[in-house]
């Protein structure tokens, strides 16, 4: 296969109106972990035929978004055919523009009936998930080129591991229980807000959705390429590896084990971490998104091909830094660490980076940059950044030695 260059979005994260998603109710309830309303979010519904021109002009040969479930199927059980036609519109503007379309089935939101139900705790998730993916699959997957059916399904438990001060787990935990009280249900559940005593069974019940999901894909296009994604850090063992070792078990061991079956897994890998015998190590310049060393793009590769055996896809990298000039220069080494583990023999079908533009980033809001291109928050106006144009000329370079 040729290997893909491209860029990922999410489509909350950039779409914006998202109204009849469990990300939307929470972010409305009060208290909310949720910095800010993502309202209009880069007005990328209307304008993401500008997005692609912007991508196909970088050089690129794929392109990562996600299709939003609750914009499908915003009624259990009843499907939006504009929605439909929306996200087939885009898949043929990609292919249309040498693109590939590679799809993620659920980025972290889902329907607010889904979570009223209690998401992936509820029983009937992955049947639900299925018949999602089902009707997607009939309308656009004859024309896409990679699947992913959801993203990051790990980040909880791996958020877990992150020193954060006890005030955001409650309200966390406030959240939930605010997004319960406001939708007259005793139990609402989002994928990326979760509880401690439930991390075991909402990623039993996200494993489910995942092969229920992979299976109906499947029995629609056996030959379409299928995985997940997965936030892999580079964890570092200084001297003793226990703590290390641990924390892979807790964060990616049972998702390691059920990608081997699978066509690929995705890797998103943002940052290094360093343990010794007595927990984390600080290292300077580190943050919650941070790249800290251009190293951990080829290590965390090398560490998830070693212990799946599955071809991987860079699905997500990327540097969160106001100064742009840090993502320019953080591009070309971390791109020749990856080209290392290549030839090594690690199978890497493509590289995509985080992101496109400067976009939602969750709780954080649109405090975080790690976009390639600017979006003004006022006009929602788009001006690449040099970072865009070293990627560009960093592709013609690769593809060129390749």
């Amino acid at each position: 296969m040729t290997f893909l260059w491209g860029v990922a979005t999410s489509g909350h994260q950039i779409e914006g109106g998202n109204d009849t998603s469990d990300t939307w109710f929470a972010e409305h309830v009060s208290p909310t972990v949720f910095r800010e309303p993502s309202g209009p979010a880069c007005e990328g519904l209307r304008r993401w035929r500008e997005d692609l021109d912007l991508v196909a002009g970088m050089g690129l040969t794929a392109y990562r978004f996600s299709v939003e479930w609750s914009r499908v199927e915003p009624v259990e059980g009843e499907f939006s055919e504009a929605a439909l036609d929306h996200y087939a519109a885009i898949v043929d503007r990609c292919r249309e523009l040498g693109l590939a379309p590679v799809v993620t089935f659920n980025h972290m939101t889902a329907p607010h009936w889904f979570a009223a139900r209690g998401g992936w705790l509820d029983p009937g998730s992955a049947a639900a998930f299925a018949r999602y993916c089902t009707v997607l699959m009939d309308r656009i997957g004859d024309a896409i080129a990679y699947a992913v059916t959801l993203n990051e399904p790990n980040l909880p438990r791996l958020l877990s591991w992150v020193p954060m001060p006890d005030f955001v787990r409650d309200l966390e935990r406030a959240t939930l229980e605010a997004a319960g009280r406001a939708a007259g249900v005793e139990r609402y559940r989002l994928a990326n807000v979760a509880l401690p005593e439930e991390f075991d069974a909402l990623e039993t019940g996200m494993a489910a959705g995942h092969l229920a999901g992979k299976a109906a894909i499947k029995a629609c296009r056996p030959d379409l390429p299928v995985g997940l994604s997965l936030a892999v850090v580079d964890d570092q063992a200084v001297g003793d590896p226990t703590i290390r070792d641990q924390k892979r078990i807790e964060a990616y061991g049972r998702w390691l084990r059920l990608v081997r079956d699978d066509d690929f897994v995705g890797v998103q890998n943002y940052e290094r971490a360093r343990y010794d015998g007595n927990g984390l190590l600080p290292e300077e310049g580190g943050g919650l998104f941070s790249s800290v060393h251009p190293s951990s793009l080829g290590n965390a590769v090398r560490y998830v091909h070693a212990e799946t055996g599955v071809p991987v896809f860079v699905t997500e990298h990327g540097l969160a830094s106001p100064d742009d000039s840090r993502r320019a220069a953080f591009l070309e080494p971390s791109l020749a660490g990856l080209r290392a583990a290549i030839d090594e023999g690690v199978p890497v079908l493509g590289y995509l980076h985080w992101t496109l533009l400067d976009n939602y980033e969750w709780i954080f809001g649109y405090d975080v940059q790690l976009g390639l291109v600017e979006v003004d928050r006022k006009t929602f106006d788009r001006t690449p950044k040099p970072s865009a144009a070293e990627y560009a000329r960093l592709v013609r370079a690769f593809r060129q030695s390749w």
